[in-house]
Formats: structure tokens, C-alpha cells, sequence
């Protein structure tokens, strides 16, 4: 049978079309392969290798290295004018996959015997390592959009499509993983952990190969990477960024949202563990979770077009709200009426959340165009960098916090799902108040503190000589986003 001709465009190029939709979202699908583990870092710190409150500021220093990684990695490959055989972006990203598939399995080392000072190197080294790897792949996939086709359309697909990719790519290890790594009495198997790290790492490899080996570059140019952070003076940088109202409430909430999820994380791990007494289905609530998110993100440009950007985000702040109100509600005596209450509440939660996401990115381009509005002056490296910079500090800042607050509570990693039941009471307790924590601190930084509501942006963009059309600038969940929401 004849092979069916390659159509081509006017340039010489392959067409765009689904394969290189379905290339693009198995890049996105490999980045989840390696990132959804940091979810278990800390129960496998904590219950199988004994760290506890070392595991919480070790946490920290790991997590500061991970704000500055970026735009360090990403200036470094952006400094590259070395000529590749296919081409730059595509190669440092064949090289991270090569080093994602020992990278991330390098965090979940099982030496639960070792001393303390080998644990705390074993840690920080397998992070480093693994983060290291991760963006070289990570940050040049984000900018590979603008490589592949110069066309809105198309760009609007591929960026679809990358969000079908984080979504499938956290739901499988999501379902799939509390029932290998947990033993039937709600216990860690550390070596299981690390096996799995290690064919996640294989999984993400195959899913980049695809990637590189079916992605057809069409535009000509070098692209700066998203990520870089130019040089500046930061403490004038800082004082700018705080005058910058938007931009302020905007990274308040989102740190909110990750101190609330990635902080709860650990604990809700216990809750299943020790509360439920059913950690494998903790997976299949979490997505069941993601359901509202799914459904959502469709319909967020026409809701965004109709009610605005703040206002839509500061409405699903209130959700987020009364459901970690509702989260308070316990029945320690009948856990199954509990459950259900859980998973509504969670339901509700992940949906305020996921349509904060959804429009999160395109009210920081919002913020940008404030600052130029009022200055004359766009400063996107400032902005993005400091923002950038507090989101991921607050992903370490939370499970810290939190790990310290559930050790208060009488959380002891030894005892591991075998919690004492009055620490798992509490246990529920804390996931409640983290998650209503979070949701204050999106509310405020959202409705009381971002001043960019639809009728005023709509000025703005008046001013600014600017036709903005509301459903043209939203960006699609981030694999870190969606493994946040999960």
C-alpha cells in the first residue's frame, strides 16, 4: 500500500494538523510523568524515611532553588548560539528527558537507615538533580508554541491541547499509584516509590521522544524563553512591583492557592490514611475532584467575555470558601456520611479553584498592561519574574508550614498509616483550615486587592489603543497548576 503524500505548506513546512497537536500534548503528558510524584515527597520523607520537621526545612532551601532555577536554566539556554542539527529548543529538551528518567527516581532513594546528615544530602542532591532536568525540558516545551506555528488558531490548539496532556497526564498516576505504593494497611512501601519513580521517568522519556520526533518547526527565529529573567536592580525592581496593585493581588492569591493545596497535600494523605482508613481510593476521590475543572474550562471564555476576569475569579474564591466551611462539618462516628461530605466539599473547592486557574495568567498580562497604563512602562520581566519567584516559594513555604502544624497536632511519620484516631480528627481538621486559609487569602488578594474589574480594563484597553478581546488572552492550566488542583 502507498504511503500517503506529506501535504505542505507554501514555505515548504509539513501542515499543521493533529500530529503535531497530539506531539505538543505528549510534552505536557511526559513533564506530568516525572512531576506528579512530588506530591508523595512528603509522606515518603516523613513515614518511610523518618525525616519529619528536618523534612520541612529541608523542604524550604530545595524550594528556593527551585524559584531562581528558571530563569537561570532558561537564560543559560536562551544564551545558547550553538547551530542544532534539528533545532535548540528540541534538543535541550531530548536532553531533559534523558535526565528525567533517574532524575526524579534520585528524590525517592530508599535508605530509610541512614543518618540523618546522609538523608538531608540524599534529598537535596535527588532534588537539585530532578528540578535541574526537569526545567531544561520544561522551559524550552513553553516556548516551543511559538515555534510551531505563527498562526492565533493554531496556537489556540496547541494550547488546548497542552492542557488535555497536563490533565490525562496527572488523572493516570493520580488513580493508578495509592494502589502500588501502599500496602492493604494504608502503609508506604518506599521501595515501591522509587521503582515507580524510575518507570515514570521511562513513560515521561517515550512521551518527549514522541514529542521531538513529530514536531514540525515552522517559524525561523530564535524565541527568548518565557522564563528569563533580565538583569535588574531587585530592590527597585521589588518597589515597583508593590505599587503595582494588580499585580500584587493577583501573586497573593496564587500563592493562597498553592499554600492551600500543596500544603494540604501530606495532610490529606493522613486523613485518608488513618481518617478513612483508605488511602488507595484517596486517587479516585482527588479525581473526581478534577471534574469541575474539566467541565469549566470550555466555557471560560464566554464566561470571562460576559462577566469579567475578576469577577468570575473572585466568585470562585467564595466557592472555595464555603466549601472549606463545609469541610468543618465532621462525623467522626460515621465515617461514610463524612466521605461524601468530603467530596463535595471537595468538588465545589477544586471548581472555585479551577476557574481562579483558568483566567490566572491572562490577569497577570492584565497587570503588565496596568503598569504601562499608569507609568508608561511595560516591565514584563519584573513583573512575571517576581511573581514567578512567590508562586514557587510559596510551594515549598506550604507543606513546610503545615508539616510543622501537623506535627503539633501529634502527627509522628513512624507510626505511618497507624495514626493515633484523635490525630486523624485532627488531621481533618487541618486540611479544613488549610483550604480555608488558601481561600481568604485568594478572596483578598482577588476581590479586595486586584482593582482590574471589566469595566475598568475595558478603559484601560481603551487607552492603551488596545481592541482586547476577552476570550483571546486566557492561557491554559500548567502541568504544575494541574498537579496542584489534583
Amino acid at each position: 500500500m502507498a504511503k500517503k503524500p506529506v501535504q505542505v505548506d507554501a514555505n515548504g513546512n509539513r501542515k499543521f494538523g493533529m500530529r503535531d497537536c497530539l506531539a505538543y500534548a505528549a510534552g505536557d503528558l511526559g513533564c506530568n510523568m516525572s512531576f506528579a510524584l512530588k506530591g508523595t515527597m512528603s509522606i515518603f520523607w516523613t513515614q518511610f524515611m523518618g525525616m519529619d520537621l528536618w523534612y520541612a526545612l529541608l523542604l524550604i532551601v530545595v524550594q528556593v532553588w527551585d524559584a531562581i532555577n528558571d530563569p537561570l536554566i532558561g537564560s543559560i539556554i536562551d544564551a545558547d548560539r550553538h547551530t542544532y542539527k534539528k533545532n535548540k529548543f528540541l534538543t535541550y529538551i531530548w536532553a531533559g528527558s534523558i535526565g528525567l528518567i533517574v532524575g526524579g527516581a534520585c528524590c525517592f532513594l530508599p535508605f530509610p537507615n541512614a543518618p540523618v546528615w546522609a538523608k538531608a544530602i540524599i534529598f537535596i542532591a535527588g532534588y537539585v538533580v530532578w528540578d535541574a532536568f526537569y526545567t531544561v525540558a520544561n522551559v524550552p516545551y513553553g516556548s516551543l508554541l511559538s515555534l510551531i506555528s505563527n498562526d492565533v488558531k493554531d496556537r489556540a490548539s496547541l494550547s488546548a491541547w497542552r492542557s488535555v496532556g497536563s490533565i490525562f497526564g496527572n488523572m493516570l498516576p493520580m488513580v493508578i499509584l495509592p494502589f502500588i505504593i501502599y500496602d492493604k494497611d494504608n502503609n508506604l512501601i518506599g521501595e515501591r516509590v522509587f521503582i515507580a519513580a524510575l518507570i515514570m521517568g521511562v513513560l515521561g522519556f517515550i512521551c518527549f521522544q514522541f514529542m521531538t520526533r513529530n514536531t514540525e518547526i515552522r517559524v525561523n527565529t530564535e524565541v527568548a524563553i518565557d522564563e528569563e529573567m533580565p538583569k535588574f536592580n531587585v530592590f527597585k525592581a521589588f518597589g515597583n512591583f508593590v505599587k503595582n496593585r494588580p499585580a500584587v493581588g493577583a501573586t497573593l492569591a496564587a500563592m493562597g492557592m498553592f499554600i492551600g493545596m500543596q500544603g494540604a497535600t501530606t495532610a490529606v494523605t493522613v486523613v485518608f490514611q488513618s481518617y478513612f482508613k483508605n488511602v488507595q481510593i484517596s486517587g479516585i476521590v482527588q479525581l473526581f475532584a478534577m471534574i469541575p475543572i474539566v467541565v469549566f474550562t470550555p466555557l471560560a471564555r464566554k464566561m470571562v467575555a460576559k462577566y469579567g476576569k475578576k469577577e468570575l475569579a473572585t466568585f470562585g474564591s467564595i466557592c472555595s470558601i464555603a466549601a472549606a466551611v463545609g469541610l468543618f462539618i465532621i462525623t467522626p462516628n460515621n465515617t461514610g456520611l463524612d466521605l461524601v461530605i468530603y467530596i463535595v466539599c471537595q468538588l465545589i473547592y477544586s471548581l472555585g479553584l479551577g476557574i481562579y486557574s483558568t483566567v490566572s495568567w491572562a490577569m497577570m498580562g492584565d497587570a503588565i498592561d496596568y503598569n504601562e497604563w499608569k507609568t508608561g512602562k511595560r516591565e514584563e520581566g519584573t513583573v512575571y519574574s517576581l511573581h514567578s519567584f512567590f508562586r514557587k516559594l510559596a510551594q515549598g513555604l506550604g507543606p513546610s508550614l503545615v508539616l510543622v502544624i501537623m506535627v503539633a497536632l501529634g502527627y509522628v511519620g513512624a507510626d505511618e498509616g497507624n495514626q493515633a484516631w484523635q490525630v486523624a480528627v485532627n488531621m481533618r481538621y487541618l486540611v479544613a483550615g488549610t483550604f480555608l486559609f488558601s481561600a481568604l487569602l485568594q478572596f483578598i488578594g482577588l476581590g479586595l486587592i486586584y482593582n482590574l474589574d471589566k469595566k475598568t480594563l475595558e478603559q484601560m484597553n481603551k487607552d492603551l489603543g488596545r481592541n482586547v478581546e476577552a476570550d483571546d488572552d486566557l492561557t491554559y492550566t500548567t502541568a504544575e497548576d494541574a498537579n496542584d488542583l489534583a
